[in-house]
C-alpha cells in the first residue's frame, strides 16, 4: 500500500511538472492570441462601421431615387388624367354633333314623310271626291 501511495504521489508530481511547463509555454501564446483577437475585433468593428456607413448612404440614395420615381409617376398620372379628360370632352362633343345630325336627319325625313302623307291623303281625297261625283252623276242620269 505504501508503494502504491508513493507511486501515485510520484506520478502526480511528474504530471504537475509537465503541466506547469505547458502552462508556461501557453502563457506567451495566450498573450499573442489575446493581442491577435483584440486586433481582429478592432478590424471587425472598423469594417462593420464602414459597412454601416455605406448601407446608410445606399439607403439614402434609394430613398431619394424612390421619391424621384414617385414624383415622376404622379406627374405622369396627372398628365394621363388630363389627356383622358380632353379625350372624353372631344368624344362627348363628337357624340353631341352626331346626335344633332341624327335629329336633323330624322326631322327632315319626318317632314318628307308628312309631306308624302299629305300628298297621298290629298290624292286619295280627290279620287274619293271624283268617285262620289261619278256616282252622283250616275244617280242623276238614272232618274
Amino acid at each position: 500500500m505504501k508503494k502504491l501511495l508513493l507511486n501515485s504521489i510520484l506520478l502526480l508530481a511528474l504530471s504537475l511538472s509537465f503541466t506547469s511547463c505547458r502552462d508556461t509555454k501557453k502563457a506567451g501564446s495566450i498573450e499573442d492570441a489575446i493581442e491577435n483577437a483584440t486586433d481582429a475585433a478592432g478590424d471587425a468593428v472598423d469594417n462593420a462601421a464602414n459597412a454601416a456607413g455605406d448601407a446608410v448612404d445606399a439607403a439614402g440614395d434609394a430613398v431619394n431615387n424612390a421619391a424621384s420615381a414617385a414624383g415622376d409617376a404622379v406627374d405622369s398620372a396627372v398628365d394621363a388624367a388630363g389627356n383622358a379628360v380632353d379625350d372624353v370632352k372631344a368624344k362627348a362633343g363628337e357624340a353631341v354633333d352626331a346626335a344633332g345630325n341624327a335629329i336633323d336627319n330624322a326631322k327632315a325625313k319626318t317632314g318628307d314623310a308628312v309631306d308624302a302623307a299629305k300628298t297621298k291623303a290629298s290624292d286619295a281625297a280627290d279620287k274619293a271626291a271624283d268617285a262620289m261625283k261619278k256616282e252622283a252623276d250616275k244617280l242623276k242620269a238614272g232618274h
